[in-house]
This record gives structure tokens, C-alpha cells and sequence, in this order.
């Protein structure tokens, strides 16, 4: 009996792990974890060469023995059980019955996630520590985290960060920010916004802050390789602080830019968001960083930001600039 046991555990760990299978119109094969379809870009996790990056059009046909999402002609999705492969530039989509499909037909392919099945989801948390031991005694730590999950026509972006300073025990920073917008894509471009922003600090004269807003969006484009979104909004800014609260309006506009470089090891992103308040005193408000990630492994990131906040109002343009080094956390 034990060596019938050991038999069947020998045979079990020599059968082969199941891998999807991508055809090239070349003749090559290629065997890995199909990660992601989006933008003409098929990412595949290799044992051998780590992420590639494949032109959906230079794919003769493919196979899959896992759940996939397929996005055909449109926005809604279909779901596949499996795929095999078909004559060149086809495809067979298994899911109770069986269909042939152009390759040409399928826009994105994602694996289902539990408990958040087709959707995308993304997001990066990054924190810097600096500890300085001189004839002042300073620590300071940072925390900057951004997601987004995305399903059929809608998306929801949540941004935060939390900044804490102590300087020889008593504290001189201590403020957060939370901001969520929700995006209602009315085609695959165009989306509708309504976002809202909550600021608080203790050691400034406005020690809280509340930003209500909404307006169109373009997407650019949106895939493995990266994004760039442009959005203009209506505001309703509202101040509170010691001295007195203010309400009044502005007109904004911001953009969200991410590239990937390096075989996808590398990602730059930049995003900013210019107000220009209907008041006399403020002619605008700049709010902006840029930044590199340098992926360590799948989900580790070494991280480089620059900030830049800008106000220019009365004849006087006031500027605090911030670096931010340190580890991150990326999915």
C-alpha cells in the first residue's frame, strides 16, 4: 500500500502544470499565464523570460483551460469557461456551447478575481521614512496610496495620503487627504465624473477643506502599456479655518498619464490638477506630481516622486516642493 501511495505522489507531481498556449503567425509557440488583453497587448507570464508583451495581431490563435472575461464590439462581457485553439485568426470559446470567434472580434481578456469578478483593479501604496539625527532630533514618515477598479461602463478612483512629522518629540506636520471620484463611461472614451476631496491639517492656517466636483472626461487610451485621462470640472470649494470660512467656485482641469518602459519593469506616471477659483484674491492652484516605480518583483515597487504645489494669487506666486523616496507595494 505505501508504495501504491508514493506511486501515485511521484505520478502526480510529474504531470505537467497546465499552461495557456499562444500560436504565433510566425510559427513560434509560447506557454505561460495569460495576465491581461487591453490595447492591442496581450501580457503573458513566462517561466523563462518573466512578462512579455505580444501584438494581439501577430497572434495566430491561443488556448486557455482557465476562466477568462472576453470584451467584444462594445463594453459588456462575455464569459468563457476555456479556449482552444481554432483555424488562424480564430479562436473556440467554450462556455456550455461552442463558438469560433475572430481573434480581431475579442478587445480585452481578463481572468476573473474573486470577489471581483470582470473588473480591473489597480493600485500602488508608497511610503517614505526619514529619520534625521543632528542637532535636531526629526522623523517623518509618508504614506501616498491611489486604486481604481474598474466594471463595465463604470469606474471608481480613491486617492489617499497621510504625512506625520515630529521634531525633537513635539509634532510640526500632521495632515491627511482623502479624494473618490466616480466615472460613468457614456462610450469608450467619453465618461461623466463626480468626485469629491476632503483635506485636513493641523498646523496650517485653513486646517480643513472640502472640494465637490463634476464634469466630462476623455480616455485617451487605457491598457497593459499604460493610461492618459483628461478631465474638466465644475467646483464647489468650501475652507473652514480659525479666522472665518469661505465658500466660492472654480473651473479645473487634470490629467492622469502612465507609461510602462523597460519591458513593463519601469513605470512613469504624472498626474495634476490646475483650479482657477472665481474669486479676486487666487488666480490659480496647481497641484501635481511626477514620478518613477522601478518593479522589484510582483507586487514590491522602489518608488521616486516629485510634488509640486503651486498657488499664484495678488502679485505673488507661493511654491512648496516635496521628494518622496522609498518602497512601495503595487497590483
Amino acid at each position: 500500500m505505501l508504495r501504491v501511495l508514493l506511486s501515485c505522489l511521484l505520478l502526480s507531481l510529474a504531470v505537467p502544470v497546465a499552461a495557456d498556449t499562444v500560436w504565433l503567425n510566425s510559427g513560434d509557440r509560447l506557454t505561460g499565464e495569460i495576465l491581461v488583453l487591453d490595447g492591442g497587448k496581450l501580457a503573458l507570464k513566462t517561466k523563462y523570460a518573466g512578462r512579455v508583451l505580444i501584438d494581439w495581431k501577430d497572434i495566430d490563435t491561443l488556448s486557455s483551460d482557465k476562466p477568462l472575461m472576453l470584451r467584444r464590439e462594445g463594453m459588456d462581457s462575455e464569459h468563457s469557461e476555456r479556449l482552444q485553439a481554432a483555424g488562424r485568426g480564430m479562436v473556440k470559446m467554450v462556455d456550455g456551447s461552442e463558438k469560433v470567434i475572430a481573434l480581431s472580434s475579442i478587445s480585452r481578456l481578463v481572468p476573473p478575481r474573486p470577489l471581483l469578478k470582470d473588473r480591473v483593479w489597480e493600485g500602488n501604496l508608497d511610503a517614505k521614512l526619514d529619520m534625521e539625527r543632528n542637532q535636531d532630533r526629526t522623523d517623518e514618515w509618508k504614506i501616498k496610496g491611489n486604486t481604481r477598479v474598474e466594471h463595465g461602463r463604470w469606474r471608481h478612483v480613491l486617492r489617499g495620503e497621510l504625512e506625520h512629522e515630529k521634531e525633537n518629540g513635539e509634532k510640526t506636520e500632521d495632515n491627511w487627504e482623502l479624494e473618490y471620484d466616480l466615472d460613468r463611461f457614456v462610450t469608450d472614451h467619453w465618461f461623466w465624473r463626480v468626485g469629491y476631496e476632503h483635506d485636513e491639517d493641523e498646523f496650517e492656517q485653513i486646517d480643513r477643506s472640502r472640494i465637490y466636483g463634476t464634469g466630462p472626461g476623455y480616455r485617451f487610451w487605457d491598457n497593459e502599456l499604460g493610461r492618459l485621462d483628461l478631465i474638466t470640472q465644475f467646483n464647489r470649494i468650501e475652507l473652514y479655518s480659525a479666522l472665518g470660512d469661505a465658500r466660492f467656485n472654480s473651473w479645473s482641469l487634470e490629467w492622469d498619464y502612465k507609461r510602462l518602459l523597460w519591458g513593463t519593469r519601469l513605470e512613469f506616471y504624472t498626474n495634476a490638477e490646475v483650479q482657477v477659483p472665481q474669486i479676486d484674491a487666487i488666480d490659480y492652484v496647481f497641484d501635481g506630481e511626477a514620478g518613477l516605480r522601478y518593479r522589484l518583483n510582483d507586487w514590491a515597487r522602489l518608488s521616486l516622486l516629485y510634488e509640486l504645489n503651486q498657488l499664484r494669487g495678488l502679485g505673488t506666486t507661493v511654491s512648496d516642493r516635496h521628494y518622496l523616496i522609498g518602497l512601495g507595494v503595487g497590483w
